[in-house]
């Protein structure tokens, strides 16, 4: 189980950033908040240079995993404040829909081994670990990393730790559906639209197929519970024909 960290709502002082409006603001801090978190070892739970990290949506379902031997904080911050990533910039990953975050600090793990590659193998085999955890918690199957991930042999995780990033004040808003089916539908527009513009992979593809699925429960959920029927069928209904 992942260890969660304590979420309260983020101060005034907090979210006054010069340039930002106030949800973004607030959602940066609450990120600075959660990395700058003491792990176990008493070390910043951001301050791992080679890590793991999945993100989750709303319902909790998993959307993006990846990997770092740059820091954790600096890599998953450049994904969700920015569009210096391609899986941001292409499309495959809107930071909107965001609201979990989960960490796997892997540098005392990674210490055991001398060489660079020796590292990237086992944090290579780490990730593959991860992804398959999360597929197997998806209500999909399926994630949004265009990527191919070849099978490797799996790891013994550490401990995680996992934090909302949203803010009270903001969460309800944010987790409307009907704001996050507006938001998907989108993304699938400016993916589709990446697509028939360039010679793109097979995974970028299956992305949007992932895409799409994620977008049609979300809208058929929204559906029941407004007690709609999603079926065009008719019963007890005669037409003539002319």
């Amino acid at each position: 189980m992942p260890k969660t960290t304590k979420n309260n709502d983020t101060s005034q002082k907090q979210v006054e950033v010069a340039g930002l409006p106030e949800d973004v603001a607030a959602i940066r801090a609450e990120i600075r908040k959660f990395f700058n978190t003491k792990a176990d070892a008493g070390n910043r739970i951001g301050g791992d240079k080679h890590g793991v990290y999945a993100f989750y949506d709303y319902d909790g379902e998993p959307i993006y995993v990846g990997q770092t031997e740059e820091s954790l904080s600096g890599r998953v911050s450049r994904h969700l404040t920015n569009q210096r990533t391609d899986a941001v910039a292409m499309n495959v990953l809107d930071p909107f829909e965001v609201a979990y975050i989960e960490v796997w600090p892997l540098d005392k793990l990674v210490r055991e081994f001398k060489s660079k590659k020796e590292k990237k193998t086992f944090l290579d085999r780490a990730e593959y670990t991860v992804f398959q955890k999360v597929l197997n918690e998806s209500a999909l199957g399926a994630v949004l990393n265009e990527k191919e991930m070849s099978p490797k042999s799996e790891i013994a995780l550490p401990a995680s730790y996992k934090h909302r990033i949203i803010p009270d004040s903001i969460y309800g808003q944010r987790k409307h559906p009907d704001i996050r089916i507006a938001r998907r539908a989108t993304t699938i527009a400016n993916l589709a639209r990446v697509i028939s513009e360039r010679d793109v992979s097979n995974g970028l593809r299956r992305t949007l197929l992932t895409q799409a699925r994620r977008l049609e429960r979300l809208a058929a959920q929204r559906a029941q519970e407004l007690g709609i029927d999603a079926c065009f069928k008719t019963k007890g209904r005669k037409f003539l024909k002319k």
